[in-house]
């Protein structure tokens, strides 16, 4: 798989449900900036181009919560870089870092990428 993400590639991020953790929501429908801090880079689940269906139905094998969606481009809009990181769960695996040097999304770049956020309908 290619390392490089195009503007329009989706990547997911499971988020645990409210009553599990209410940090994560600022209501039922909308994610808290909170879902992107991670010191060690936000994981995220690339697309590359599959339907949300079946990524979804993929996730929902280690996952649990709500699924939550974004483009590579929302992420370049606020300089983040994003960088595939395959694991061994997972061929598609990647991470959002800060930028080149700084693992850490900024405070206003969190709060860009949750509010460009879609929420996906079901439940993994």
């Amino acid at each position: 798989m290619n390392k490089n993400f195009s503007d329009n590639e989706s990547l997911y991020r499971a988020v645990y449900p409210p009553e599990v953790s209410h940090m994560f929501w600022k209501d039922e429908n909308h994610i808290s900036s909170a879902v992107f801090l991670d010191k060690k880079g936000v994981s995220v689940e690339r697309g590359n181009f599959r339907l949300d269906e079946n990524v979804v139905l993929e996730m929902k094998k280690f996952f649990i919560g709500k699924i939550v969606a974004i483009t590579a481009g929302i992420c370049h809009e606020v300089n983040a870089k994003v960088l595939y990181k395959p694991t061994k769960r997972s061929v598609y695996h990647s991470e959002i870092h800060g930028g080149e040097k700084q693992i850490v999304l900024t405070p206003s770049q969190r709060h860009f990428l949750a509010a460009n956020s879609r929420l996906l309908e079901s439940e993994a």
